[in-house]
This record gives C-alpha cells, structure tokens and sequence, in this order.
C-alpha cells in the first residue's frame, strides 16, 4: 500500500502497468496480464500462463505560502508554512492470468487503485486544520473473459477491496474552553487529535475488446463504485481534564464511497516499428461531496465539504520497436481535478496535472519481458481559502505552488 501522496486526479492511482505510455491506451492495450486492471477481455491476447509483477515508487512535492489574508487560529500562535506534505510512496502490484481454452481465460490482479498521504509540520500555521490525512487500500480482483468471435472479448472481474484512513490535526482547547465558560485553561493550549477507521466492500470491473482490424483495436471498461462506512477511534491528546467530558475520545464512523470509472482505449499497430494509442478516461468524482464523521451515538464530530466534480484524463502515447528485443515508450496526459478553487482543503491540495513519460522494454528471451519507466506530472498552482476562523481554527489562505510528481516503475513479466 501506497504512503505517497497525489498521483493522480483526485486520489486514484492508474500506476498498475503501462506508465512508459502514460496509461494511455490503457484498454485496449493488452500487451501483459495487468489487463486485468485496466480490461479483463484483454486477456483473450494471452496464451498459457503470465505472470506479472512490478512497482511504482511515487514523490509529490509542494510549497505552501501564505497570502496576506491569513489569519492563525484563535489564542494560538501562528506557526511555519509546514514545510513539503509530500512522501515518497511504493504502490505495488501484481497479475496472473492462465488460458483455460482457445476462448476462454481467468486472472487474479493485486493492486492499490486508492492511495493518498499528506503530512505537514506539526506547528505549521494550519495544524487546527490538517496534519496528517492518509487513504490506504488494497484490492483482489478475480477475473475471467471470454472470446465470443474471433473479433470480439466480452471480460467480469469482482473487486475486494480493503480500506484504511487516518486523519490527524490539533484542536484548539483554548477556544473549546472559552466556548464551554471554562476558566483557568488559557491560550495555546492544544493536542493532537487522531481520527482513524477502515472497512471492506465489494465491486466490480467489466470490459469488451474489440478487434477493428487486423492493426486496430477498441477496448471500453467500466470499473464500479465502492460503498464503504469506515469504522473507527477518534482520540484527543493532551487534553485538559476539565474538556473530558465535552471532548471525548470514543467510536467514530465514516461513510464515503470510491468513484466508478469508465475507459475507452485505441491501440493502432501504424506497422512492425510503431504503435500508437489513445484514451479517454472518466472518474465519477461527484460522489465525495462531504467527509462527515460521527459519533456511534449519531452526533456529527466533523463535517469537511469538499464538493468534488466528475474528471476526464486524456491520454496519447507511442510505442518504437527497434528490434525483437528493445521496445521505447512514451506517453502524454492531461488529468483534470475534482476539486474546486473554492473548497480546496490542506488535506488534499489537488490540482490539474499533465503527465510526461518516458519507458524501455526489455525481453531477455521470448518468455520474458522487463518493463522500466520514468513520468514527472507538471501540477499548476493551487489557491485555497479555507476560512475557518468561525471554529477557532483560523483562515487558512494563500497557494501551493512548485507542485510536482516524480514517478519511477518496473515491472517484470514472465510466460510459462
């Protein structure tokens, strides 16, 4: 599981296979047992047994700056800028899948769709906000397709998958005890506070491959939303005595549902040196519009609105064969935001993104495929204004800027 932050719109991770060509293409590809991910009708391209495995080590950085609009929270001092919220992250992953007969194949995929991690300073001028906010999963993907003609693969696949979160920032005890009348806690008084749940639920991910010609291949896939309700602690350090009662640690729930996606890919083989391919990808965004937690008796903890969109990311790559051995990638992709100007939260300062990447492909023989890729995604700036002054937590305004992702992936695939 991933501890890298941003990588993607939002907080999905497309880093399953495929990173030399910017994911673009991604259903309709094929070229490994990752399809299982991106198409499962695209293993109908794969004789015998494949395993695949490989890796994605992920770095975001950032650099936030006040403006002159800022304000510290409430009888606290001000604090730092917080310093870079990004962490190099691993997000791994795994495939097999086996010919059953001519038309028939199955597969298993391990692999982390979600992931998300920033952590900031814990005196930085918007701890009263967000320390730490972390998204983990990790999904099993059984699969199967099934070729219908000799033009058309019809691909099902079940999702399990495993969620954890972690939030962390402090609460401002100074502000809580002069809202409650109590005397004698005074200023800058504070701890940190540690949501934390996790849960399991069920999807699914369907998909066709269809041959155009001989040259030229569609895929379309779908992979469904994923419903969770998080349950979990909320515990609040350093607490004065007097607060225990109006602050309690105790059971917290979280609902929050994983959006749903949908794909569809070319792949053009131009002649025996060239392949291109496209895609268009749509995430289902619109489905976090509040992060609300509550107490197991009902009452509300915390409301976060977020108010995220539906995204697009539009991706266009090359593939050069040199020879039967060396293969070159490269790949060029937009991926849009969900996050509005208006509601961007310090947790996840998400931008616009333009993917570049570069990767090689190295077969020893012909059972055996090396894959190695590089991708820096440019991420324009990000304003936020997040005016909480009203709470005691004070109004969190200015931009991220010098945001980027360094990517490095490998991957190995092996036919027996």
């Amino acid at each position: 599981m991933t501890n890298g932050a941003l990588a993607a719109g939002g907080f999905s991770l497309v880093e399953q296979g495929g990173l030399g060509n910017a994911y673009a293409g991604g259903a309709a590809g094929a070229q490994d047992a990752s399809t299982i991910y991106y198409n499962p009708a695209g293993m109908s391209r794969l004789n015998g047994t494949q395993i695949t495995a490989g890796f994605s080590a992920i770095r975001p950085t950032a650099q936030f700056t006040p403006s002159t609009a800022a304000t510290g929270a409430l009888l606290q001092t001000t604090g730092n800028n917080g310093g870079d919220p990004g962490s190099l992250g691993i997000a791994p992953n795994g495939y097999i899948a086996m010919e059953i007969n001519p038309a028939l194949r199955i597969g298993l995929g391990v692999n982390v769709p979600f992931g998300l991690q920033t952590n900031y300073d814990a005196t930085w001028t918007g701890r009263f906000q967000a320390i730490k906010s972390a998204i983990k999963t990790i999904n099993l993907n059984p699969s199967f397709s099934y070729q219908t003609s000799d033009r058309i693969s019809l691909g099902f696949g079940l999702n399990y998958q495993r969620i954890s979160g972690e939030l962390t920032s402090m609460t401002n005890y100074s502000v809580a005890a002069a809202s409650y009348g109590i005397p004698g806690v005074g200023s800058n008084s504070q701890g940190l506070t540690t949501i934390s749940g996790s849960d399991s639920a069920w999807g699914y991910n369907l998909g066709t491959l269809i041959d155009v010609s001989s040259q030229t291949r569609a895929g379309f896939s779908y992979r469904s939303a994923i419903n969770y309700t998080l349950n979990g602690t909320v515990n609040f350090a350093n607490r004065p005595s007097v607060l225990a009662a109006g602050i309690p640690d105790g059971a917290v729930t979280l609902p929050i549902t994983m959006p749903d996606t949908f794909s569809a890919s070319v792949f053009h083989q131009l002649n025996g040196q060239w392949d291109l391919m496209a895609d268009a990808t749509r995430t289902g965004w619109s489905v976090l519009q509040n992060i609300s937690i509550n107490r197991a008796t009902g009452a509300n903890l915390l409301t976060i609105p977020e108010n995220w969109k539906n995204t697009w990311r539009y991706a266009i790559g090359a593939n050069r064969h040199y020879n039967d051995q060396w293969t070159v990638r490269m790949g060029l992709a937009y991926d849009q935001t969900p996050v509005p100007d208006a509601f961007r939260t310090a947790g996840i300062p998400d931008q616009n993104l333009t993917w570049m990447s570069l990767g090689m492909q190295y077969k020893p023989d012909k059972n055996t495929a090396i894959n190695l890729a590089y991708a820096h995604l440019f991420i324009a700036n990000a304003p936020i204004a997040s005016n909480q002054a009203n709470t005691g937590n004070g109004n969190l305004a200015g931009v991220y800027s010098a945001i980027a992702t360094n990517i490095l992936s490998a991957q190995c695939s092996y036919n027996f």
